[in-house]
């Protein structure tokens, strides 16, 4: 039998930072995301041999070793070997368990859309799959999240595991104690449409660690200089942007993605540069609303809104920088999905 998942990589459309402790924990975040149809996939095949073979298609990785209660945390797939780590002491009482783990995503690592979050959303889903975890929606994204903030002590925040799991437009709160709300949004197919139309993702060809920009974030925080209050702002903007969507006035929506960026490039120094920027103003000046880049910043994916028909001079006017690519999408409703096939 072969176990199978895939979930949904997000584009973060406001309050990005502010779900990340202790920002979240002191002041409560508050963001506006939404997903499309981009994706992280996973697939389980069990073994009998007593072997653990990983595969990653993406970078053509193929790590294989014995099953053994524990994996060594080494090698390229941190994130394979720590899931594994925690299924197998958490749900398999420290038996070893032997499988190929095969993963795949359609955009390259660190390109801004919650890549290794989706992905560990993936993998958890083919794992649930597999063995008939007894897990929920919240219970997978927070799972998702302790393996790799807790587990793996990667940087970063807690919407994409939840954004990956739950699927669609969502607006969430984090607060204290890990509480974590998912307010999903109710939008009309034909604004969600007029949306999707006006919206233009244009991928930097840039791939970044996020770390250094979210480790900065939390010394701003501690410090409570000018970035703190940049922080406060663009929480105030998803509040903002939410009511937008709900009052379908996509043109205000659109503005307020222009005021959130300028408060977001103040949260931490390396969120945009001069490559950034020229991007930037490029679709501004051909009739772009607003826009900002997707995730932590310094490279990645960017998405503008541009009303009426300017998305297709902006993506023109894009198109002749020669220093990315604009990427096809739509925004989808569903999140984590599984299912379960013989093999052929």
């Amino acid at each position: 039998m072969l176990y199978r998942s895939k979930a949904p990589f997000r584009l973060g459309i406001a309050g990005g930072g502010t779900d990340v402790s202790p920002y979240s924990d002191i002041y409560g975040g508050a963001i506006l995301n939404v997903t499309v149809s981009l994706y992280a996939y996973a697939t389980i095949r069990p073994l009998n041999n007593g072997k653990v073979r990983l595969v990653h298609v993406n970078d053509g990785i193929v790590e294989e070793m014995d099953a053994t209660e524990r994996l060594p945390l080494e090698g390229s797939l941190l994130l394979q070997r720590g899931i594994y780590n925690s299924i197998v002491s958490k749900y398999n009482q420290g038996k070893p368990l032997s499988f190929e783990l095969t993963t795949s995503m359609d955009v390259p690592s660190g390109s801004g859309l919650g890549t290794s979050s989706t992905l560990v959303v993936a993998i958890l889903g083919a794992f649930t799959e597999w063995m008939k975890l007894p897990l929920g929606k919240y219970d997978i994204a927070h799972y998702a999240y302790e393996i790799e903030r807790i587990d793996l002590k990667m940087a970063g925040g807690k919407q994409d595991q939840y954004a990956a799991t739950f699927g669609g437009v969502n607006f969430m709160e984090f607060l204290e104690d890990d509480k974590v709300i998912v307010n999903p949004l109710r939008i009309g197919y034909d604004i969600l449409q007029e949306w999707a139309m006006n919206t233009v993702l244009f991928y930097t060809q840039q791939r970044r660690s996020s770390g250094h920009i979210i480790e900065e974030q939390v010394e701003n925080v501690k410090k409570q200089n000018d970035s703190l209050e940049a922080m406060h702002k663009v929480k105030e903007e998803a509040f903002r942007m939410k009511n937008c969507l709900l009052r379908e006035e996509l043109w205000e929506l659109g503005k307020a993605l222009n005021v959130s960026w300028t408060n977001k490039k103040k949260m931490a120094r390396h969120i945009s540069n001069e490559f950034i920027d020229n991007i930037y103003e490029t679709a501004m000046s051909n009739g772009a609303l607003g826009g900002k880049i997707s995730g932590a910043g310094g490279g990645g994916y960017m998405f503008f809104y541009c009303p009426g028909n300017t998305c297709y001079q902006v993506t023109e006017a894009l198109a002749k920088l020669d220093i990315g690519e604009v990427q096809q999408f739509e925004f989808c409703k569903k999140g984590l999905t599984t299912w379960t096939v013989k093999e052929q």
